[in-house]
């Protein structure tokens, strides 16, 4: 009798030590961010039709469901830093009070004059297609994909880095084995009075 109380006491005590460090390791998890850091050059038309580009570098930071892009000029000063989730989105304009909006590249159109996919960007970073609608693809002989044609966008792969940023290598089709470094973003049916493009170069 006493040997079964023990054995039940000895089950209680290791399932209550297990479940704290399944919700660490979950809290562990959801904790992990995805950065990106690097260049960007925007070639658009404004507002009032005039033809405008715009450069600088941008910090690019994903935790969970949330991202946090920041967009600065070549001398540092903040452009633009936006917030989006999958239910909202915010953007802070030095000198302005932040703008809210359901939809974070409308919210950028209507402030900074040509919008980001910041939703597609999420997964066009890893160099793969949005889940969460149809795509085309095409991949060169590594199996790596070289371009997507996603939610209006065509995105080109000009340059990738093994997963650790050291050369081009030979990646296979597992994301995680090679990271993007060149990658264009066209929007599809802009016409050449109304262009949307969007280069990245993204650091090692």
């Amino acid at each position: 009798m006493l040997a079964g109380s023990m054995a039940i006491g000895l089950a209680a005590l290791t399932g209550c030590a297990t479940q704290p460090q399944k919700a660490a390791v979950a809290t562990s998890r959801a904790s992990e961010a995805t950065e990106y850091q690097g260049r960007f050059a925007v070639h658009y038309s404004d507002q009032n039709g005039q033809i405008r580009d715009a450069y600088g570098n941008f910090d690019w930071v994903e935790q969970a469901d949330a991202v946090t892009l920041s967009l600065r000029n070549p001398f540092g000063s903040t452009l633009a830093i936006v917030g989006a989730t999958p239910t909202s989105a915010t953007l802070e304009v030095p000198n302005h009070a932040p703008q809210t909006a359901s939809n974070v590249e409308d919210l950028m159109q209507q402030s900074l004059g040509f919008p980001m996919p910041v939703s597609g960007l999420r997964y066009w970073l890893k160099d793969q297609p949005s889940p969460q609608s149809h795509a085309k693809t095409a991949t060169d002989a590594n199996g790596r994909i070289t371009q997507i044609v996603q939610d209006g966008w065509q995105i080109d792969y000009l340059a990738f880095a093994d997963a650790t940023g050291s050369g081009s290598g030979s990646a296979g089709t597992d994301p995680s084995s090679h990271r993007v470094q060149r990658m264009n973003l066209t929007r599809k049916g802009a016409s050449v009075d109304a262009p949307l493009a969007v280069k990245l170069v993204i650091n090692p």
